[in-house]
């Protein structure tokens, strides 16, 4: 997930931004809930639960939603995130070679 070249205070004034991040997050935390519990121990140094738990809270925070923590996740914490999932990704190709 790419910050499309905005600063904090430019996304913070974007509102197409700010919704398609969190729908990111969201869609993110929900598909890691689907993955299966042997998987999720394979690749341990994921934090499966505090992507569930991230999910949960923008989906049932009652309209409330902290953008500055939103940046937070996309500037600092889904970089990281992407690159252990491509790691993960060319694990499992090799699976299947």
């Amino acid at each position: 997930m790419k910050s499309a070249n905005l600063n904090h205070e430019q996304f913070l004034l974007d509102e197409v931004s700010k919704r398609a991040f969190v729908r990111s997050i969201e869609i993110i935390g929900e598909a890691s809930g689907k993955l299966s519990d042997l998987f999720k121990k394979k690749y341990s140094e994921v934090d499966w639960k505090k992507l569930s738990a991230t999910r949960n809270r923008l989906i049932h925070g009652y309209f409330v939603v902290d953008y500055d923590i939103v940046w937070d996740l996309v500037a600092n914490k889904i970089p990281a995130l992407e690159s252990q999932i491509h790691f993960i990704i060319e694990q499992e190709k090799t699976l299947f070679d």
